[in-house]
């Protein structure tokens, strides 16, 4: 996947002025488009479409830089008016175009190259697991991404569900691993959108679906898991967990992503203080 990766990296270089489709970009790196996105955006730190504009204003400010003119660069690099390239370079650099091209002012972002450091030889428990269809039932609400620390929208989720949502999901609950799991889905922030907002789920694993209207139901359809065991410190240690799967152990694996809701669970240890053994649920399917 490193590989494909840069090229991918390469090929956007290469056609920054022109009509770059995201879905073909994906295609290019052969890999759906839901895995490309998703592993883009957990190796850079920001969506596909985000590095393309910034790499495009990053060119734009060379091309300003060389005396070509505003009009000309604007629509060199898709924008199609003159107010809509000033209002993204501004948001963008800080200075209008005009005043970069008279104060000669040059901020640069860098063309992307991936890499995998690995330190300190640490091994990364997997299985492979096959689940049957199953519904996720329980109480969600949209909160912002957060790789790291204590996510408070999630906390708030957590003290907001009542007595009588928690007794409905212990008695639907049916399934491995027969746990009250922390689910994520529907993530705007890699693939179509740059705003950093999922849907959190905290809920149980069940095969009934008649779960009243007091909680939320999600279907998920029968696939294959790659479930990552973890123990230590906690948050920190399940937050490194779900980073090495995207840096570490997805560009290198046979698996690829699928656009399910990926889970987790964690048991806290009561003998030691923010201690605790968590499994991360990853929906995948080979290659």
């Amino acid at each position: 996947m490193l590989k494909e990766l840069n090229h991918v990296i390469d090929y956007i270089e290469e056609h920054l002025s022109d009509s770059l489709q995201l879905e073909e970009i994906s295609a290019f790196a052969g890999a759906s488009d839901y895995h490309f996105r998703t592993v883009f955006f957990h190796l850079a730190g920001m969506t596909l479409s985000e590095y393309i504009k910034n790499r495009r204003l990053s060119e734009a400010n060379r091309d300003l830089l060389k005396g070509e003119k505003v009009t000309d660069v604007a629509y060199k690099y898709g924008y199609q008016s003159l107010d809509g390239f000033t209002r993204a370079f501004k948001k963008w650099s800080g200075f209008l175009p005009s005043d970069a091209i008279k104060k000669r002012i040059s901020i640069s972002f860098p063309k992307l190259s991936f890499i995998i450091t690995v330190t300190g030889g640490n091994n990364m428990e997997c299985k492979i697991v096959e689940k049957p269809a199953f519904y996720l039932a329980g109480v969600s609400k949209r909160v912002p991404i957060q790789f790291e620390g204590v996510n408070n929208a999630i906390v708030e989720l957590a003290k907001s569900i009542t007595q009588a949502q928690r007794d409905e999901m212990h008695a639907l609950q049916n399934m491995e691993p027969y746990q009250v799991v922390n689910a994520s889905y529907n993530s705007d922030a890699g693939f179509r959108k740059e705003e950093g907002d999922l849907t959190h789920l905290i809920g149980v694993l069940t095969t009934d679906g008649s779960a009243s209207m007091l909680l939320e139901k999600v279907r998920v359809e029968a696939c294959t898991w790659a479930v990552f065991p973890n123990e230590g410190p906690f948050p920190s240690t399940l937050q490194n967990t779900m980073a090495r799967i995207y840096a570490e152990w997805l560009p290198v694996s046979d698996y690829e992503l699928i656009d399910a809701p990926g889970f987790s669970f964690t048991k806290m240890d009561e003998s030691k203080m923010d201690y605790a053994y968590s499994e991360v649920w990853t929906p995948v399917q080979r290659k």
